[in-house]
């Protein structure tokens, strides 16, 4: 029993310590699995570590080998650019060294030769020095007997040069003289055309001014008529009737030189009945299309004949002031009877007629706004010289209606001439068409005579029945035509056919 407890406690002590060592077999190899494992892992880090520096490492050392590849080449470049110039410059080193060498050869010849032709300089100025003094002395000694000589023959022959520079001289003058003469001749003749028209001149200016003494005389005296007939005149106007006349003859004149009288579109002495009684005015212009303009004379002179009259100068401006108010006046009323509203068709102003220049010109010096006051009146001041403009506008007018009455007609005669032309264009067509047919008639009696009866005849010659006449000409067709009518007018109302055709 014991033993087999043994037994059984041995079998249990050596299980447990073969499971003890199975385990720790199992651990350790456990432990070397998970070891390797890690290990394996590690080792693979490793060795991607190290490719990736490998390669990392290979790469910069390609591209530090490429850079020193290419660094190697532009220094290998610049190394054969070096050696090329450096070649170069001992080329033109030696070339220097060479031209160098020449040219101290050359100076040191041209030394020599300076040194040679210095002392050749040196012994020439000698010899022309010797020379010199030798010359010197020949030549007084030949001058003071050449001089002794030649005293007589030098004089002769001055005077034979003198002699002919004398005469060659005087032939000059002469000629000059002439030549001067020549020159100053137009002169002369200019000289005297001026003296003769200075002449004229101062006859005429004479003359003149005898005409002009004449016509001072003149004038005074026509000064002294004018006076005379101006005081005259002032004495008639004085009178309300007799200005009233002489502004109706002024006015006559003004319509007389405008040209209007000859059309007879003016009346004098017109009157109408208005609200304020029987208006009355001097002169009726008529205008084209039955416009009328109507025209009052008035002639302010009382005031401005004592303003002309006056010898204080207070006086006269008072006197002018009083006529451009008395004209003022005459406006106002003139607006008051509105003569537009009686005449049909007359624009909305009146004409104001003052005779003289002076007696407008007196009222607006001394009344500035009185043209304004007017032309706000509707009345328009007017003077023979502003009115002859007006009616030779108005007879303008009137020449443009006659002309457009002459259009009107003209263009009626026109359309009377186009109809029978257009008629005349029938009947030239018509004696075409029948020159046609009688041409066609006679072509087809020429072709009956040839072809029917001409060769029937001719056959009497041939028999010698003709006893010798004359032989029968050939009967030719006409081959020209009527010309037919071209132009438009002539054919607007005539047929269309042509002879040509109405032939066919």
């Amino acid at each position: 029993m014991k033993d087999t407890i043994l037994i059984a406690a041995t079998i249990q002590d050596t299980i447990l310590i073969a499971a003890t060592i199975l385990g720790a077999m199992l651990g350790a190899v456990l432990a070397w699995l998970f070891l390797r494992q890690r290990t394996a892992a590690a080792v693979a880090e490793s060795e991607a570590r190290l490719h990736s520096a490998h390669a990392d490492e290979k790469l910069g050392l390609s591209k530090n080998l490429a850079t020193a590849e290419a660094n190697d080449s532009a220094a290998r470049a610049r190394v054969a650019d070096l050696q090329r110039e450096a070649g170069e410059r001992e080329r033109a080193l030696d070339e220097l060294r060479r031209t160098k060498g020449e040219a101290d050869t050359r100076l040191a010849a041209l030394g020599m030769q300076i040194s040679e032709e210095r002392q050749q300089a040196t012994e020439k100025l000698a010899l022309l020095d010797d020379a010199q003094k030798k010359l010197t002395d020949a030549f007084h000694a030949l001058s003071a007997q050449a001089l002794q000589k030649n005293n007589a023959s030098f004089l002769e022959l001055a005077k034979s040069a003198l002699g002919q520079f004398q005469e060659k001289a005087s032939g000059d003058l002469a000629q000059k003289q002439q030549a001067i003469a020549e020159l100053l001749k137009p002169v002369r003749e200019s000289l005297a055309r001026v003296d003769t028209q200075m002449n004229e001149i101062e006859k005429t200016r004479a003359g003149a001014y005898e005409g002009l003494i004449a016509q001072v005389k003149s004038l005074g005296e026509t000064q002294q008529q004018l006076r005379g007939e101006t005081g005259r005149l002032a004495s008639v106007l004085r009178s309300t009737g007799a200005r009233g006349r002489w502004g109706e003859i002024q006015l006559r004149r003004v319509v007389e030189l405008a040209g209007m009288q000859d059309h007879c579109d003016f009346y004098e002495q017109q009157s109408a009945d208005g609200e304020a009684g029987r208006l009355r005015p001097d002169m009726l212009v008529k205008m084209p299309g039955g416009k009328t303009i109507v025209v009052d004379s008035k002639v302010p002179f009382s005031a401005y004949d004592r303003a002309i009259s006056a010898n204080d100068d207070v006086i006269r401006i008072a006197a002018y002031r009083e006529h451009a108010q008395a004209v003022r006046e005459h406006i106002k009323a003139l607006s008051a009877k509105s003569y537009w509203e009686q005449f049909g068709e007359a624009p909305e102003f009146v004409v104001l007629f003052l005779p003289a220049e002076t007696f407008f010109g007196a009222a607006v010096e001394h009344d500035p706004e009185l043209i304004e006051f007017s032309a706000e009146k509707n009345v328009m001041l007017t003077t023979p010289m502003t009115l002859i403009a007006l009616l030779r506008a108005v007879h303008y007018g009137w020449r443009q209606e006659k002309l457009a009455e002459n259009a009107k007609q003209i263009s009626d005669l026109g359309a009377e001439l186009y109809e029978r032309l257009s008629k005349l264009g029938d009947h030239f067509a018509k004696v075409g068409k029948n020159l046609g047919n009688a041409v066609d008639a006679y072509n087809d009696a020429t072709r009956s005579l040839e072809t029917r009866v001409f060769v029937t005849a001719r056959k009497f010659k041939d028999l010698h029945a003709a006893n010798g006449g004359k032989a029968i000409e050939e009967a030719k067709p006409l081959e020209q035509t009527a010309r037919s009518l071209q132009a438009p007018e002539l054919l607007a109302g005539g047929s269309s056919e042509t002879p040509e055709q109405n032939a066919e």
